[in-house]
């Protein structure tokens, strides 16, 4: 393998540690909230969280991935932070008195009166991790990964306490004491706004932690630099929508569309749900990401990059697709980690986890435009997937629920894909050997067919076939890649 591949290798496994820590123990909600909340609940909840995750990826503005660029071209990379950190400190400070001064109309618009606070709280989480993202994406440059996976996880230890210090404790120490300060904070019956509370006192405490890091860098606003990176980077936030769209964009739909005679709270619970079990391959696909991104620019001008490029793709792509067969193979024991009521969703899941494969795939073609600065196709590769994504889930929801919701993510990433590949290889291209990487998609894909049409059979027996088919793709994988075990060292 070779030596950057396995230093990307290292890098990724550093962040991974702390993120899937972080992800596991904010996986273990997921059972937790589907036993302590109805489906109505869990898709209130879901449908909070998508405003606030399409707003995070707005308010960024894309100046995480500008703040890359402009620092590896520059003799003086801290100027480069200190401008970037000076624009989203303007942009979170007025995102904090919007939410403050709009919550009583925002919280009856959307139906949850009584909720004024919770949007307060929304609006504060969405500002101290608009501001906090260009303190990670500093640590982040500066090969911090160590420093950026503790703070990452005390963060989500902190989030997750909360959650369950709330849910199990609260509603009673309120109805013995109705006259505390708590009541001022939250109700006293417990639902999804104790999420949200949880969430933003996790915030507070990491903007606290963070507070040497964001001290070390001096606050300068150059106008020049200003346009440069904007120019840049807003294209890319456009960019950087279509996995949030397509991730949360259908949530807040269910409203409109959801099948007559159903609940569409409870509908969305239900999706959001098995949405949440396929955060390992999200897992994967984010951690890749906070490795490779700066990986990428790094070797931009060194010999056989390209080549480089294309070998990440594989390996990538082959271990997505583990990923893939893990969960597939083995549902009727991940399906365990539902609550009863919400089990019924299982068809969506393999969709769910391909969708995810995809986006990750996209994620490695859309580095030509990164990489060349042509960063304004960006914006018609989003549209064309946020438009497909709608057209999807508008004409099919009504009939087919969330598993329209689930083929959108699927067919959204597909149409991406291909244009951004047919874009990329005219502008920056890159060797990629696609009969390999579409031939670790192909074999996950029959051996998921063979489980899907196996006769019935007891669970061991099922059991040790099913692991049998993921032995086969690991030594698929072996083979094709010509790995030595017995020599591989990271």
């Amino acid at each position: 393998m070779n030596k950057a591949i396995k230093k990307l290798a290292g890098e990724t496994a550093i962040y991974g540690l702390s993120t899937i820590l972080a992800r596991f123990i904010n996986f273990l909600l997921v059972p937790f909230y589907t036993r302590v909340m109805v489906k109505s609940g869990y898709g209130e909840l879901s449908e909070v969280m998508a405003y606030i995750a399409i707003l995070q990826v707005i308010l960024v503005m894309g100046l995480e991935t500008g703040c890359f660029r402009f620092a590896n071209k520059s003799d003086n990379p801290g100027k480069i932070f200190s401008n970037a950190l000076f624009t989203v400190g303007i942009v979170s400070l007025i995102t904090i008195i919007a939410f403050t001064l709009l919550s009583p109309t925002l919280s009856q618009m959307l139906g949850y009166q009584g909720y004024e606070l919770t949007f307060v709280y929304a609006g504060g989480i969405l500002a101290i991790d608009t501001f906090t993202s260009i303190v990670f994406a500093k640590l982040r440059f500066e090969h911090k990964a160590l420093k950026f996976a503790t703070i990452k996880t005390i963060k989500i230890l902190t989030e997750t306490s909360f959650n369950f210090i709330l849910f199990l404790f609260a509603p009673a120490y309120l109805l013995r004491h109705p006259g505390s300060p708590l009541n001022w904070f939250i109700s006293t019956t417990p639902d999804f706004s104790y999420v949200i509370f949880a969430i933003f006192i996790s915030c507070i405490v990491l903007l606290i932690i963070m507070l040497p890091e964001i001290l070390k860098i001096r606050l300068r606003f150059n106008k020049k630099l200003f346009l440069q990176m904007m120019t840049y980077s807003l294209p890319l936030m456009i960019a950087g929508l279509p996995g949030i769209m397509n991730d949360f964009i259908d949530r807040p739909l269910f409203r409109f569309f959801t099948p007559e005679g159903l609940d569409w709270k409870s509908e969305l619970g239900v999706y959001a749900a098995w949405g949440r079990l396929a955060v390992l391959m999200t897992l994967f696909v984010q951690m890749f990401r906070f490795a490779s991104e700066p990986f990428f620019f790094n070797r931009e001008k060194e010999s056989g990059s390209k080549e480089l490029y294309a070998q990440v793709m594989e390996h990538f792509t082959a271990f997505a697709m583990l990923i893939f067969l893990g969960l597939t193979l083995y549902i009727d024991i991940v399906a365990l980690i539902l609550g009863k009521d919400f089990r019924g969703g299982a068809g969506v899941l393999p969709v769910m986890l391909m969708a995810n494969v995809l986006l990750g795939i996209s994620f490695n073609v859309s580095m030509w435009y990164k990489l060349s600065g042509k960063t304004s196709y960006a914006i018609w590769i989003t549209l064309s997937g946020v438009a497909v994504t709608l057209m999807i889930n508008i004409s099919l929801m009504p009939l087919y629920s969330y598993h329209a919701a689930a083929w959108g993510h699927l067919i959204s990433y597909v149409v991406m894909l291909i244009i951004s590949l047919t874009l990329g290889n005219k502008y920056y291209p890159i060797p990629y050997k696609w009969k390999r990487i579409c031939s670790f998609m192909i074999l996950g894909l029959i051996l998921f067919g063979i489980s899907s049409i196996l006769p019935q059979m007891g669970f061991v027996l099922k059991t040790a076939v099913h692991t049998l088919l993921i032995i086969i793709y690991i030594l698929y994988y072996i083979k094709i890649e010509k790995i030595n075990l017995w020599k591989l060292k990271l």
